[in-house]
């Protein structure tokens, strides 16, 4: 039996690519439907009506699994994407998006990335109610805790933000979130 390990990649779009993504969207999805069993979150983020960048929370094998996963994918061979962000993640809460009373109807959605500095940091309390998917952002080995990462349902970014505890990392990002996947 393998024993996978959850993953976290981040895609993110270079500037002016949004075309280059549209015009590779099937390839996307048909690269995605090799890992469909696989998959604990996916979708796109945006600014506005812009595509900003491209998510996946996924088990692999290891973490050279997880960078052939996020290299090899049709959009970032095609050099749409300016940067990826693996990191191994760990799923606190033992569900995927799909299992997210609120679903694909929802919304709005955003995605938190809290890069961590010093100590371990937990979320904010009350947060647990507004959770799709969260858990820590760790080194290859999970040994050392780089920060958090998780998709929140809320009203506004500064909502959103508020899952983290507050001033206990080095930087925080919050994007506008979607549900992925080919539409049905």
């Amino acid at each position: 039996m393998i024993r996978r390990v959850e993953f976290l990649c981040y895609h993110r779009d270079r500037a002016g690519s949004g075309d280059l993504r549209l015009a590779l969207r099937e390839q996307h999805w048909a690269y995605m439907d090799r890992f469909a069993d696989r998959m604990i979150a996916r979708g796109p983020t945006f600014d506005g009506e812009t595509l900003t960048g491209s998510l996946h929370i996924l088990d692999l094998p290891d973490p050279a699994a997880a960078r052939a996963f996020a290299f090899e994918e049709p959009g970032y061979q095609a050099g749409a994407y300016r940067d990826v962000l693996i990191r191994r993640w760990e799923n606190r809460l033992g569900r995927t998006m799909w299992d997210f009373p609120a679903g694909r109807a929802g919304g709005p959605y955003f995605l938190v990335l809290g890069l961590g500095e010093g100590p371990a940091a937990d979320l904010a309390p009350g947060a647990g109610e507004w959770l799709i998917a969260q858990g820590p952002l760790l080194s290859d080995d999970g040994s050392q805790w780089l920060g958090t990462a998780a998709l929140v349902h809320a009203d506004s970014p500064a909502r959103a933000r508020r899952v983290l505890t507050a001033d206990r990392y080095a930087a925080v990002e919050v994007h506008a979130w979607a549900f992925g996947g080919r539409p049905a």
